[in-house]
């Protein structure tokens, strides 16, 4: 072992290029971020209890300043969230009035107000498809072919801003997000995509990027745009600034208070955050979370950006009960959730790749074609031509509740709509797999929905003409004669919730964000169904979330909940060829040297007998700045010598933090930094032990690596260092685990990212098929034989 990096180096000449990509990032070490939180409370305590002390008796208004402070420190927090909330209900409010806005901009215009849209303009002529019955709204022209031009040249150049912008002002506001920020809260730190620049881009082009007719949602996004505002809020307060734990539990609380402003569902937003965020959920946390989602739906509510009391579009009450028979219906629209993730998942990743190949470097090219290609087919489909969202606000309805879209309730025209709604069906389904992952704001969850209510609302209308055309069969018994058996737009809503349910492999979220968007406790055991069919699916085929692939493809450092590796050894897989800093001997320019020619975070300190003792670990930076402010204080030289050992106790009695463990000097301010390296440093040598973690976290070379990828996703380590009786034998990252098991994966015969997609689809799904074939029959053969 060399005196210099630990390792983080690696070897890159035979890497993957998704591996190299993992050193881009930048890791948080949760323990050493425990340290600093024990650290500043631990002397912030002994500060308060002196001053207590002090004013107890002299009994002044000191003390009650004192106690005040208190308080304060123990609501800043939640002052913090509660703010964090009321910015996140405001900016969905403004994004939805701007959005349907620019929507129905591609239409036409109010003539007596030009910001209201259609909605508003011809308030009192709901339900109408087209513009007769309202005077005060006026389209472009009365020409067709004039409509059907301004029309794509409007989505043609809302695409082409969005892009523009996004490329030129804030490459990290394309995209969904959810991927990037579920990496964030396990510890992976990505500059500038929390920023503001990121914030106010995505913002402003995200309602035009809906409004161009891009197959994409803006649901996703929400949540990046509701992180950005917790990040930047929080930014203002210097305590939460200097905790990366409680920095990550604004964003966790943020990114509940996104999926709930999307789909008005406080609830399911923090369900969202459990299932789908973050693997470790404290109880705190939760609570956080919960009362940061619960102020930012209060505050949409509050601005009623539909003026209908509601908190999303689509958002419906059903008050009619469902039967038995439509349980095989259900069933039907279980199935299609499950082959729609499924063929979701394989095929955009197969187009991402291709991206990723050919149109790198033309974003803003992709961004106009998708959105005029889009614009070209989409507007001949009366489904296609309206926004998504509104499409399912009609999808959903019941038709004796205005929801008789252009015949939609209508048995003269159920053919036709049947029709329609499947060739939309099958157009939305490829225009979602071309379109999410462009470079602008392009969420999943909307597209999903939508593709899923097309197809629910014709099974429900082929359902209902089943009915009408035999009406004596023995399946409609239970129905009477002079009330609607069946209802089709709940067949639209549990299409909905089957897709995003497959597209994003959750389940308990999504049944709570329906349920929380129908208000119908009649309708729970339905989706409930309908879920656990499409999760059986997407485990036969054995598919994980798109949110989860966009992880792997991208060469995210992530662990996964399910991410395992039996069988190997800590041995196999740890760094060996290790620099390390001993414990004496070396001058301050010697290791500013080693700092200055090495990328490591940090560095293990051993023993200089020559048996490499493992004595401790010290950071990279925090080592840097302590030298810097010993050069800057004392009267040092480049040769002064410098030693990290403990071994007179009279060390630690000179320093005010005796007694608090491991690196006392860990994180603390400039001035009490100072205090300690005063007290410690001297032109004839510098000690800095109080910078060492003396009880770093380690373990056996013999250790099964699944027990060390279980220490990474539940204490999030940076570095875990492997010795050997004592002795230092290697070093374990996240990214050393993420580069063995990708290459491991690699040299199986079924590689998941081959060069033919739809082999590989119909190969899983044909083993899938044989093996519960098999296991059914081995069961069968079992029930004979007794």
């Amino acid at each position: 072992m060399n005196s210099g990096s630990s390792g983080t180096r690696g070897d890159g000449q035979h890497e993957p290029e998704h591996i190299k990509r993992y050193r881009d990032f930048t890791t948080i070490d949760w323990i050493q971020d425990s340290i600093i939180e024990r650290n500043r409370r631990i002397r912030k305590t002994r500060q308060l209890r002196g001053v207590q002390h002090e004013y107890q008796r002299t009994w002044t208004l000191g003390w009650l300043w004192l106690q005040l402070q208190r308080i304060g420190n123990a609501g800043q927090s939640w002052f913090v969230i509660s703010l964090v909330g009321l910015c996140i209900g405001a900016n969905a409010a403004l994004i939805s009035i701007i959005t349907e806005w620019l929507s129905d901009m591609k239409m036409g215009y109010c003539y007596d107000a030009w910001w209201l849209n259609r909605q508003f303009c011809c308030w009192e002529i709901e339900g109408e498809d087209d513009d007769s019955g309202c005077d005060s709204w006026h389209p472009w022209s009365e020409a067709t072919v004039a409509r059907y031009i301004i029309y794509v040249l409007f989505a043609s150049m809302f695409s082409f801003t969005a892009a523009n912008l996004v490329r030129r002002l804030a490459k990290y506001a394309a995209g969904s997000g959810i991927s990037e920020i579920k990496c964030i809260i396990a510890g992976f730190n990505m500059k500038g995509f929390l920023g503001f620049s990121t914030l106010a881009i995505k913002s402003l082009t995200l309602p035009l990027v809906i409004a161009s007719g891009l197959s994409v949602g803006k649901e996703g996004p929400s949540v990046h745009v509701a992180c950005c505002v917790g990040f930047v809020v929080a930014g203002l307060f210097r305590r939460l600034v200097r905790s990366e734990g409680k920095m990550r539990e604004i964003i966790t609380a943020s990114s509940a208070a996104g999926v709930a402003v999307a789909f008005g569902a406080p609830i399911g937003g923090v369900l969202f955050s459990i299932e789908e965020m973050t693997s470790n959920f404290s109880i705190k946390t939760m609570w956080k979370s919960f009362f940061c989602a619960l102020v930012a739906t209060v505050t949409l509510s509050a601005m009623n950006p539909y003026r209908s009391g509601k908190l999303v579009l689509f958002q419906v009450t059903y008050d009619r009960d469902w039967h038995f028979f439509e349980i095989f219906f259900f069933i039907i629209l279980g199935i299609f959730g499950g082959l729609y993730g499924a063929f979701m998942v394989k095929f955009n990743m197969q187009y991402a790749a291709f991206r990723r190949k050919y149109l790198v470097s033309h974003p803003v090219a992709e961004a106009v074609g998708l959105a005029t290609l889009t614009g070209i087919i989409g507007y001949w489909n009366r489904f296609l031509r309206i926004d998504m969202t509104e499409s399912m606000a009609i999808l959903f309805r019941e038709c004796n509740s205005g929801g008789d879209y252009g015949g939609l309730c209508q048995t003269s025209h159920q053919w036709v709509m049947a029709t329609s709604l499947l060739l939309a069906t099958v157009i939305r389904v490829l225009l979602v797999v071309i379109s999410y992952g462009s470079k602008v704001p392009c969420g999943i969850f909307v597209p999903s929905m939508a593709v899923g209510a097309y197809f629910g609302r014709m099974v429900g209308i082929l359902v209902k003409a089943l009915n009408q055309s035999f009406p004596q069969s023995g399946m409609f018994a239970v129905c009477q004669p002079d009330i609607p058996c069946i209802t089709p737009g709940t067949y639209a809503f549990l299409g909905a919730a089957a897709t995003l349910s497959g597209v994003m492999r959750i389940t308990v979220t999504v049944v709570v964000i329906m349920f929380e968007l129908t208000g119908a406790l009649t309708y729970i055991l339905p989706t409930m169904i309908v879920l656990l069919v499409t999760k059986f699916v997407g485990d036969f085929l054995g598919v994980t979330g798109i949110a989860d692939e966009a992880i792997r493809f991208n060469g995210y450092p992530f662990l996964e909940k399910e991410d395992h590796q039996y069988n190997v050894a800590v041995a196999q897989v740890m760094r060996k060829d290790l620099h390390t800093l001993p414990v004496t001997g070396f001058t301050i320019r010697q290791i500013e040297d080693i700092l200055e020619n090495t990328t490591a975070k940090g560095y293990p300190i051993v023993s200089v007998d020559g048996r490499q003792t493992l004595l401790g670990y010290v950071d990279g930076a925090e080592l840097q700045t302590v030298l810097e402010r010993v050069r800057r204080i004392h009267d040092v030289t480049a040769n002064t010598p410098c030693s990290f050992a403990t071994e007179e106790t009279e060390d630690r009695d000179d320093v005010e933090f005796s007694g608090m463990g491991a690196a006392p000097g860990v994180g603390m301010e400039e001035d009490v930094a100072d205090e300690i390296i005063d007290a410690i440093a001297s032109p004839d040598i510098v000690k800095l032990w109080p910078w060492v973690n003396q009880t770093p976290l380690t373990v056996a070379p013999q250790l099964p690596l699944e027990i060390a990828m279980q220490l990474f996703k539940r204490m999030g380590p940076r570095v875990i260092l492997v010795e050997d009786h004592g002795a230092l034998a290697g070093l374990l990252t996240v990214k050393d685990v993420l580069r063995f098991t990708t290459l491991e994966a690699s040299q199986q015969p079924h590689v998941a990212w081959s060069n033919n997609y739809f082999e590989a689809f119909v190969e899983d799904a044909w083993s899938g098929i044989s093996y519960h074939l098999s296991t059914v029959g081995l069961w069968l053969r079992r029930l004979v034989r007794r």
